[in-house]
């Protein structure tokens, strides 16, 4: 396990005064490992809905299993098509989804088939029936092909064209979403190793915070960044230790660090962390655990701390609610990501015109909270929400992503493309 001064000093260009957002992803998946295999768990399939995979899942049996028909329609061999020429076939029987036809099907023959339906030995193509010309005479049914219609192989699934038995239908670090449980379930598997949920302890902190049934008083605010830190760990599947709201006493912060170490892989706390607050908070992470504390090159959520406190990982958010939220989105959600074991790639930032003109000086990241739609043309286009103070929480309630802008970016005018981040599937 590396130290913070070990990665640090591996880290070109470190300095906790003037830290890029690359500078700190990059720290970070320094500092964060994940959890060990060895507490992974087997679960139904109704509780794996958005768990991490602990190992690939093997296919046993090959999907599908027969050749069989992607079309209701009439099923022959494609060795009798003749290019320029319409085929007559004689219709021999009719096979169902679900069982097997008994019989054989000679030259000039062919069988009707159902979606699904296996293909006997012989058949490889499938015309639809909507495409034929259908004629009954003494009992006898028989199709016409049209000319050029279709070519063999056509309307047909080989078997284990989609999954094949003995090869890794699923790879470990996976999330299961809802495609990957019916993937499952595809192979007659009723439940899945997986990691066991991430614990992560989150707590308040500051005189001047309120709890929920509180009486108002002046100066003091209402606590809301539990209730959104909380909502952003339940999406990520975490189990999540709510510790309330720790007061400025030194011996309260410390009993709630030593607890939240004790339980929790993670420790997240809000408040405490600026330059100027009382720093009863950040004293006590000096005391009990390995940390830093960085000004990063981004607004809004400049203070931030990190580290180690006994095993758990510990993120010092700032205080204010919308800087709390994009910190998270931005630093603490992929670190805890790889904690959980998941192998899940970045969301891709998409590309969007602007509608209005934005000030940016180039030396640090700015996130604006924006609204992304569709503009006439099928291209998406951009603005803000307003007011981009980083207390105004209305505006995360508002926007449905951040517009992103870099580090060495400037000015931005109407009609330039920005990159966002979208909130969808985060918060």
């Amino acid at each position: 396990m590396k130290s913070i001064d070990d990665i640090a000093a591996a880290l070109q260009g470190y300095d906790p005064q003037a830290l890029s957002v690359t500078q700190v992803g990059d720290f970070l998946a320094q500092l964060v490992q994940p959890i060990s295999a060895d507490e992974s768990q087997d679960v139904y399939l109704f509780d794996a809905l958005g768990r991490i995979l602990a190992q690939d899942v093997i296919s046993p049996i090959s999907v599908p299993a027969h050749n069989n028909s992607a079309m209701d329609g009439f099923a022959f061999d494609a060795t009798q098509l003749v290019a320029d020429q319409p085929l007559t076939f004689r219709v021999v029987g009719t096979a169902l989804a679900g069982k097997s036809w008994q019989g054989k099907v000679n030259a000039g023959e062919c069988l009707k088939i159902m979606t699904g339906a296996i293909l006997p030995d012989g058949l490889d193509t499938v015309v639809p029936q909507e495409f034929v010309q259908l004629s009954s005479e003494h009992d006898v049914t028989t199709i016409t092909v049209p000319p050029n219609l279709v070519k063999p192989g056509d309307n047909r699934r080989l078997a284990g064209e989609d999954l094949m038995q003995g090869q890794p239908a699923l790879q470990g670090g996976q999330p299961l979403t809802p495609a990957a449980l019916g993937l499952v379930a595809s192979l007659g598997l009723p439940d899945v190793r997986v990691h066991r949920r991430l614990r992560v302890a989150y707590f308040s902190t500051g005189d001047e915070v309120l709890s929920l049934g509180e009486a108002p008083r002046e100066g003091a605010v209402y606590d809301s960044n539990r209730y959104t830190v909380f909502g952003l760990l339940t999406r990520m599947g975490c189990e999540v230790i709510d510790m309330g709201v720790v007061r400025d006493d030194p011996a309260l912060l410390e009993a709630a660090f030593s607890r939240a170490a004790q339980e929790a892989d993670a420790i997240i706390t809000s408040g405490g962390v600026s330059v100027g607050e009382a720093d009863f908070t950040k004293a006590m992470m000096k005391k009990l655990g390995d940390v830093a504390f960085w000004k990063i090159a981004m607004r809004p959520g400049r203070p931030m701390a990190v580290g180690r406190i006994g095993k758990s990982v510990l993120f010092g958010l700032p205080g204010n609610p919308v800087a709390v939220m994009v910190t998270f989105l931005a630093f603490v959600r992929p670190a805890l990501l790889r904690m959980m074991g998941s192998s899940a790639q970045p969301v891709p930032l998409l590309r969007a015109k602007c509608l209005e003109p934005l000030r940016k000086k180039a030396g640090r990241t700015e996130y604006q909270r924006g609204v992304v739609n569709s503009a006439p043309d099928g291209t998406l286009q951009v603005r803000t929400t307003g007011n981009q103070g980083s207390g105004v929480l209305s505006s995360m309630v508002q926007g449905n992503g951040l517009i992103v802008l870099h580090h060495n970016q400037g000015n931005v005018a109407v009609g330039d493309e920005v990159d966002v981040m979208m909130f969808e599937g985060a918060i």
